[in-house]
Formats: C-alpha cells, structure tokens, sequence
C-alpha cells in the first residue's frame, strides 16, 4: 500500500507538471474552473473517452521522430537488434538534451502512408524489442538516462513475429526495464496498447498527455470479447478506464501534461515546451537518487499502483 509521503509526491509532480503549462491542478487533474494559459487552454476538459481515444488516434498528432527533432540535440539513432534485422517501428539511439547524453527510444507510426507501411503502423515485431534492449543495456553501461516515447496499438500480432518470440521479446523488455540503475522517464504519448506499450513503459516516472491513452487492450477488442459486439466501442472506453485523469487516479502515471485545444496538432510547439519542462523537472529529481535508490523507487512505484483506487473502493 502507498503511504502519505508517495501520495503527496504524485500530487506534486502532477501540480509540477501542470504549473509548467500555466494552469492548476489537484492530484494532477486540471480544475474546469480554474484560469489556464491560453496557448494549452483545451475544451478537452469536457470530452468523452471516446473522445479522447480519437485524438490518441489522430494521424497529425506528434510521433517520437518529432518529439526527438524539437526535444534534443545531436541524435545518432541506432539500427539492428545485432541478430536478425532492423525494425523500423521502433526508433532509438543517443542524444542531448539540455547539453547531458541521454538515451531516446520510442514507437514511430509514421507520417506518410508510405512510411505507416514501412513502420508497421507502429506494430513492433520482436526484433523492435530486442533493438530496444540492446539501446538500453548500452544506456546502462555509460550510465545514461533513458527517455521513452510511447505511442502504439500493441505489438505485432502476426505469424512471423509470434514465429519469432514476440511474447518472450516484450517480457524480456519488461524484465530488462524492471532492473536499471539509470532514471528511466516515459512519456504515454498517442495509444498506450497492451504489452506492447508496457514493454517500453516501465519508468520511473510515468507523464501522460492529455488525449493520450493506455489500456490493456483496444475499446473494439475489449468490446468484442466481453459483449461480443464491437460496437459497442464508446461504451467500452468509459468501462476501460484508459484516459490520463483515470489513470493517474490509480496510479499508473505520474502527472499528465496538458495538450492545446484541439489535440497536440494544433500547436506542436506548445507542447513540446510544456514537455521539454515536465521531463526536465523529472530527470532533475531522479538524477539526485543513488543507482540502488532508483531501482527500488521503480521497483516501489509498480506495486503500489492501483493502491489507492482500493482504499477509495473505485475498483
């Protein structure tokens, strides 16, 4: 169970993260009523979930070559898992950010159809995963922070990738994370699906945008399997509990960085400053912990999660 120090420190970090963009928030959700800078205003106080599952969805919205392009410096990204290919739908290698050496990895989609195709639509196979592994032991090694962009629908499903270990892939991904002694901060950016996702998400600290969302499964998936009916999708999205307020409620992420009106389109630029100032803030305090200290605060965040959505009865 958390206690009251993990709890205020959740409701600071999201207030943090809030305040960077010029509103206020408790427990990291923005009050309705309360005034917000004009430029991250969003109407999205008042959307659905399935709402917010459309904007996650949205083609224009900001994929991790255009996170890395406006966030750092000097990016060298690395191809190949060193065993079989390279899998382009998921990018990753070295940078600067704010002049110290940090390691990027993230999910591309793409943005011309050409390149969804290329990238799978942001399906990872295994050799994605084992990329990603190989990036992050490097990381390891030199004692590198690692910031992560996440932004799928889930892991490859295919013949060829169940074929090749997909399943023993992401695990070892999982298993990977769980155990590093460097600040590990990931960004839930677009969809947050499934393993998939978790598979480059277990952080010490965990921001989510405002329309982004993260859940076990897809809506029509879930929907499909519990009632049998896909279209009952909408209805799925509010049961699922997968938006930014929901889960920071449980637990599972740390803060939420608000989006500007219309989605993260709308004005890139705006976004990337609320977020170059969230991740800022958030390697700052974990670069203060001893390498032990943060593999126990990874280690202490995920068990805790979902701790105080019990004792309020919400699950």
């Amino acid at each position: 169970m958390t206690d009251s120090k993990t709890d205020e420190s959740r409701a600071e970090r999201a207030a943090r993260v809030a305040a960077a963009a010029g509103m206020t928030a408790t427990d990291g959700a923005g009050d309705a009523d309360a005034p917000r800078s004009a430029d991250v205003m969003a109407a999205t106080d008042v959307l659905t979930a399935a709402q917010r599952v459309a904007l996650a969805r949205k083609p224009g919205r900001p994929g991790v070559a255009e996170f890395v392009h406006a966030l750092f410096g000097d990016f060298f990204e690395q191809r190949g898992d060193r065993s079989q290919t390279d899998d382009p739908s998921i990018m990753g290698g070295i940078a600067r950010f704010h002049g110290r050496p940090v390691t990027v990895i993230g999910n591309r989609k793409g943005s011309t159809i050409e390149e969804r195709i290329a990238c799978n639509f942001g399906m990872a196979s295994p050799e994605g995963y084992r990329k990603a592994q190989r990036i992050m032991r490097a990381a390891e090694k030199f004692g590198r922070p690692i910031i992560t962009f996440v932004d799928t629908s889930g892991a490859y499903p295919g013949l060829e990738a169940e074929a090749h270990g997909q399943g023993e892939a992401i695990a070892r991904s999982i298993e990977l994370m769980s155990s590093l002694t460097v600040p590990v901060v990931s960004v839930i950016t677009g969809e947050g699906g499934s393993g998939g996702a978790l598979a480059l998400a277990v952080g010490n600290r965990v921001l989510m945008l405002e329309n982004a969302v993260y859940s076990v499964l897809s809506p029509e998936g879930f929907a499909s399997i519990l009632w049998k009916d896909a279209s009952r999708a909408d209805e799925a999205c509010e049961v699922m509990k997968l938006t930014a307020d929901d889960l920071l409620e449980l637990g599972v992420v740390d803060g939420i960085v608000p989006e500007p009106a219309g989605g993260a389109d709308e004005n890139p630029a705006a976004l990337y400053q609320v977020l170059d100032t969230a991740i800022t803030h958030e390697l700052a305090e974990l670069e203060k912990m001893s390498r032990s200290a943060l593999l126990e605060d990874r280690y202490r965040k995920f068990r805790a999660m979902g701790a105080n959505a019990v004792k309020r009865g919400r699950v």
